[in-house]
């Protein structure tokens, strides 16, 4: 790896350092992007996410990002998930109707529904009636974004 005559490591040490030097970088870059995409201020910055940001902000969960919800924890499953749900979120914010918020699929819905139970375990454990309903969200509607209630009684109307 290092010239004996003049000192200097060769070529291939060279790679190597600069290779590693890239990697780290685009490592660091991709996690940064990750936590970044999963917060509330990334969702908030399409037009058409603009409800759902500000009943977060108001509700319970408010200190948690959104995709701690809305994307699966395993990371091979949430890269998939969040290509194809961010995908779907930017046609829909460039193609459909803004004025409309963006309603979750059947897909996001078993997400959610799995981060919900895996989050609040200890409170599931005591429950009887925990499958009575396909989603946790069937009982629990105002956690949904304050969804259930009309717009004129959200604390966020006015913002």
């Amino acid at each position: 790896m290092v010239n004996q005559k003049t000192g200097r490591a060769g070529p291939v040490l060279k790679v190597l350092v600069i290779g590693a030097i890239i990697g780290f970088i685009l490592t660091a870059g991709a996690g940064f992007g990750m936590k970044i995409s999963d917060e509330r201020p990334f969702c908030a910055s399409c037009h058409i996410m603009n409800e759902a940001a500000l009943t977060h902000k108001m509700s319970p969960h408010a200190k948690i990002a959104c995709n701690e919800c809305h994307a699966p924890h395993n990371l091979l499953k949430k890269l998939p998930f969040k290509a194809a749900s961010g995908a779907r979120d930017v046609y829909l914010n460039t193609f459909g109707k803004p004025e409309e918020p963006i309603h979750a699929g059947d897909t996001t819905k078993d997400v959610v529904n799995v981060n919900c139970q895996n989050c609040h375990s200890m409170t599931n454990s005591t429950v009887s009636s925990m499958n009575v309903k396909a989603f946790c969200t069937d009982c629990h509607r105002n956690v949904q974004h304050m969804r259930m209630k009309p717009i004129s009684t959200r604390k966020v109307s006015d913002a």
